[in-house]
Parts: C-alpha cells; structure tokens; sequence
C-alpha cells in the first residue's frame, strides 16, 4: 500500500511542477469540444441532447490517449522504468498508483472539458451533475485501468504514439458503450 501512494504521490507532485501533461490535455479536450461544435453548427436542441454523450466522451477519450502516452514517459526519461520494476514491492501497487494518478490528471481535465462543453453547446450539466460525476468516474476507472496497463507495455515500443490508440481503442469499447448509454440516460432525464 505504500508503493500506491508513493507511486501517487510521485507523479502528482512531478505533475504539479511541470504541468505539462494536464494543460496538454485539457487544450486537445477543449479543441476537440470545439471542432464538434463548429461540425454541428445550426442542429436543434433535442438533436444535441442526444449527441452530447457521445460526443463528449469523445474528447474524454481523445484527452485520456493523450495523457497516457505520458504516463510512462518520465520515468523512461530518466532511466526509472527498470528500478520501478525492480522495486522490492508488488507490481500490482505501481499499477494502481499509477492508475490513480491517472485517475485524478483525467478527473480534472474531464471536470474543466464538462464546463465547456455545456457553455458550447448550451447544456446545462447542473441539475445532473453529481450523477454525471458518478457515472463519469466509473468510466473513467475503466479508461485508466487499460490505458495505464497498455501505456506501461507501450512505453518500450518504438510508435508509441501510434501504437498505445491501436491497442487500448478496441479494448475500450465495453467501457465506453456503457458510459455513454448512462450519460444518454442521465441527459435524457431518465
């Protein structure tokens, strides 16, 4: 347990200092938001209703892709990746401590990509905000599981950009099919 959270804490302080990873993601979620915006210009309300799941989990998705190609990074920057599987401590906990702050990065950035997809496309999330959060982070529990497991088995390869949307995309559809029909739901009022 101690490995989680050193493993945590480690990556969330590393965050805080450079930043870069969170900004990165939340600009490309807020230019995703923005494009479909621009793509769906004059549709009527009832049509957005309906979309707006889909197409906000699509620039959750995209923001999480971007930030898992990430997650590794640093420590193969710095030559950390084999003491991390070295350390005298079960692998399992630097996965979940990985995952969890993965977790909390994504959390923020699908917080701040809510607000502006409703200010873009005139939704307000309010009256379902706490089962949209609900809803949003057990998608996002499934987002972080596989693309921190394929982000660490990616990290190594010589397209890893390319390479970590070719095996977590396909591996997400379960968990993302279901996070869309609850968000449906909850936006549908049901």
């Amino acid at each position: 347990m101690n490995t989680l959270i050193a493993i945590l804490w480690k990556d969330l302080v590393s965050e805080w200092r450079s930043r870069d990873r969170v900004v990165a993601m939340a600009l490309f979620s807020f230019l995703v938001v923005i494009v479909l915006h621009f793509a769906l210009p004059d549709v009527d309300p009832v049509e957005v209703r309906r979309l707006a799941p889909g197409l906000l989990w699509v620039a959750y998705v995209f923001a999480a892709l971007l930030g898992f190609n990430r997650a590794f990074a640093l420590e193969l920057e710095n030559e950390a990746l084999s003491a991390l599987a070295m350390a005298p401590a079960d692998r399992g906990f630097v996965f979940l401590g990985k995952a969890a702050a993965n977790f909390v990065l994504l959390a923020v950035v699908q917080f701040a990509t809510a607000v502006v997809f409703g200010l873009a496309f005139a939704l307000d999330l309010v009256p379902v905000a706490a089962p949209l959060a609900g809803v949003v982070a057990l998608g996002s529990i499934g987002l972080c599981s596989v693309g921190t497991l394929f982000s660490a088995v990616a990290v190594r390869t010589r397209y890893r950009e390319v390479m970590l949307p070719l095996l977590i995309l396909p591996l997400l559809v379960p968990v993302l099919l279901g996070a869309v029909s609850a968000t449906a739901a909850l936006l549908q009022g049901e």
